[in-house]
């Protein structure tokens, strides 16, 4: 059953007649009450119109007599795992969506929430790097398959991809393939779709690209490391590189950092100014990306080349490559130290 939120909208005008005409006719069965400007006054159900009606409140009243003025809103720029926790919290089946000011934007629903959307877009995961910064752990395990909580890392990023809506999956080996293969096999017990390439010798990030087969969906393909753990909202990504249609899309993190000194600035030898233990901002690779079908045919078969040089490739060619910030947890995991953080995040985020 499909809806439009801008049906539901009620004039602060309107008799309880009106609302409960709309109410009847929509899907939702629900009604927002608005000023002249689209501002949410309140809202109203069947369940406030009956009670409106027991207390002897007339049809012909107007509706700001049974309206619940005080309805709980959520901001439009909300993910929807925002909202489905606060509608589960609140036992609540819908909750509006207002913008800074308080226009309605639109309207969530509990049975929108748990529709999860399914993508078809190959999702290309690396795992096949020695990890040999976290010797002796990855003597005899790819460093995706080391365990961060209950679960090796690779699982955990599959079953986030799984949970976005994403099910087929291309696993990039080279070191030790077989531990990988034999824990997930085909995916079937996870319920998606795994397939493997395999890198003879190590091709880089962007030569992998070259190992898949040639009859790929005809779409954006994901591409990711396999020793990050992060919760991104992958569909974001998506939808900013479906809604720009760029080359190709990284991820990047905001990377500090203090320069632990006074800086002198002058010139010559006369002191123009001192900056007291400055800090510097750069933005840095999160390993995460969204291909073109353009790029990813422009890669040969067994050509050795990383993602930083295919995207530079392509930039002096003219094309629009785009970076798209996460400000979601994210850890790179090549050291030591960041394994054992990866321990204590893990828990306190329950990923």
């Amino acid at each position: 059953m499909t809806y439009s939120w801008q049906n539901i909208l009620i004039g602060q005008g309107s008799s309880v007649k009106d609302a409960l005409r709309i109410i009847d006719q929509e899907a939702l069965r629900v009604g927002l009450v608005i000023d002249e400007n689209q501002k949410l006054l309140g809202m109203v159900t069947d369940g406030d119109v009956r009670r409106g009606i027991l207390r002897g409140i007339s049809l012909d009243a107007p509706i700001t007599k049974v309206m619940n003025s005080q309805p709980r809103v959520a901001l439009a720029s909300s993910s929807k795992e925002e909202l489905l926790k606060l509608m589960e919290k609140l036992d609540i089946l819908s909750i509006p969506l207002v913008d800074d000011e308080g226009h309605v934007v639109g309207l969530q629903t509990l049975r929108e929430s748990l529709l999860a959307p399914v993508y078809d877009n190959p999702v290309f995961i690396m795992a096949g790097g020695f990890g040999t910064r976290l010797r002796p752990l990855t003597d005899d395990c790819p460093k995706p398959m080391l365990k961060v909580g209950d679960k090796p890392m690779l699982e955990t990023l599959i079953l986030n991809f799984k949970k976005a809506g994403f099910h087929n999956f291309y696993i990039s080996t080279h070191y030790l393939p077989s531990v990988i293969h034999d824990y997930f096999s085909d995916g079937k017990h996870l319920d998606v779709s795994i397939t493997y390439v395999h890198e003879e010798t190590p091709l880089g990030t962007g030569g992998a690209l070259g190992l898949l087969p040639a009859n790929l969906a005809d779409l954006p393909v994901i591409l990711m490391n396999g020793d990050v753990l992060t919760s991104i909202n992958f569909k974001k990504v998506l939808d900013f590189h479906n809604d720009s249609n760029p080359a190709a899309t990284m991820c990047v993190r905001e990377y500090e950092y203090q320069v632990p000194y006074g800086v002198i600035e002058g010139e010559g030898h006369k002191i123009t100014g001192m900056v007291e233990k400055p800090i510097h901002r750069f933005f840095i690779n999160a390993g995460i990306y969204v291909v073109s079908q353009e790029m990813l045919k422009s890669v040969n078969k067994n050509e050795r080349i990383d993602m930083p040089t295919l995207l530079e490739r392509h930039i002096e060619l003219g094309k629009d490559i785009l970076k798209f910030p996460v400000h979601e947890y994210w850890l790179d995991i090549g050291r030591m130290d960041d394994f054992n953080r990866a321990q204590k995040d893990f828990k306190m985020l329950g990923m």
